[in-house]
């Protein structure tokens, strides 16, 4: 009897085990988007928070080395301030002051003794006033070093949420790999060549938007062998001479006085997706150019397949 319950638990085991089916390419992709979507904001965070970072230290680095160079001058003027008491030591007043005190001119007595006087004042007033500047200057270097220490740490912090996603990322693209649905792009890609109707530094953003079709997606890529999103879109618009920020919530904050509407668009304007996770550029003839996801490759697509386009600037 016991027996007889075994096999027959080990039956509806096997048959549950059986009955859950592999995924198919439509719920592994629809996965993967859905994923994507959440690693798309988590990814535009971590590099805002690198560009925070780099901020941060080259301000610290720049304030540093000006208190380092003031700290030279400083350590120079004490030098000099002890030169004069060892020189006034041996030779300066030793010889000066019998000659001061003998002569008969009590004006030239007050005259000589006010100038060795006003030597020491000087150099001590100067000491005086380059102390006060760096106790300013350190206090500056101090609230950078804070500033560059809790960029450090929300970068940290930034990096290991997108490590995260990263690995749940990395099981889709595994199951993609499995059905042969991964694009692992050409980082040495030519692209296709621009031939739509842009002009001016339009048309340059898009040829070199154009030039990077086929090269892969890769979180935190600004090319040239690899790009994200706005790594992209930044790149493009660089090539045509205009900066614009590196992620997409800066590029869409940095054109609030260059919005323009969904239905008067041109070729070479932003666009946005909602939550601000991603960006593409509009090419004209109803496409777009920009790069989708990981597991895919910069490409040109139709307008509608962008997931839900909420605005867009025109650098």
């Amino acid at each position: 009897m016991a027996a007889g319950l075994a096999i027959a638990v080990l039956l509806i085991q096997a048959s549950g085990a059986e009955a859950k089916p592999k995924p198919t390419v439509a719920q592994t992709k629809a996965r993967l988007a859905k994923l994507n979507d959440q690693a798309d904001k988590v990814v535009d965070r971590y590099n805002l928070a690198g560009e925070h970072w780099k901020k941060a230290r080259k301000e610290y680095n720049l304030l540093n080395g000006r208190l380092k160079d003031r700290l030279t001058e400083i350590d120079a003027l004490r030098q000099g301030l002890v030169s004069v008491a060892v020189s006034n030591y041996q030779t300066g007043d030793l010889m000066a002051w019998p000659n001061l005190v003998t002569q008969s001119d009590p004006e030239s007595l007050l005259s000589g003794l006010a100038s060795v006087d006003q030597m020491s004042e000087g150099q001590s007033r100067t000491l005086t006033e380059f102390e006060n500047a760096t106790r300013s200057l350190k206090g500056q270097r101090d609230k950078a070093k804070g500033a560059y220490d809790k960029a450090i740490d929300l970068f940290d912090d930034l990096r290991k949420q997108k490590k995260d996603v990263e690995k749940l990322v990395g099981q889709q693209e595994r199951l993609l790999r499995s059905l042969n649905s991964f694009n692992a792009g050409n980082p040495n890609s030519s692209g296709i060549k621009y031939t739509g109707s842009a002009s001016g530094n339009a048309r340059t953003a898009l040829q070199f938007a154009f030039a990077q079709v086929g090269k892969p997606y890769r979180y935190g890529g600004t090319g040239p062998g690899a790009y994200d999103c706005s790594g992209l879109t930044q790149a493009s618009w660089r090539a045509a001479g205009v900066g614009i920020p590196r992620t997409a919530a800066e590029q869409y904050n940095w054109g609030a006085s260059r919005r323009v509407s969904l239905n008067a668009l041109q070729p070479g304007d932003l666009l946005f997706a909602a939550g601000l996770g991603h960006v593409g550029m509009y090419a004209g003839g109803g496409k777009m150019v920009h790069a989708p996801q990981t597991g895919d490759v910069v490409k040109v697509v139709p307008l509608s397949s962008y997931r839900g386009i909420i605005g867009a600037v025109r650098p």
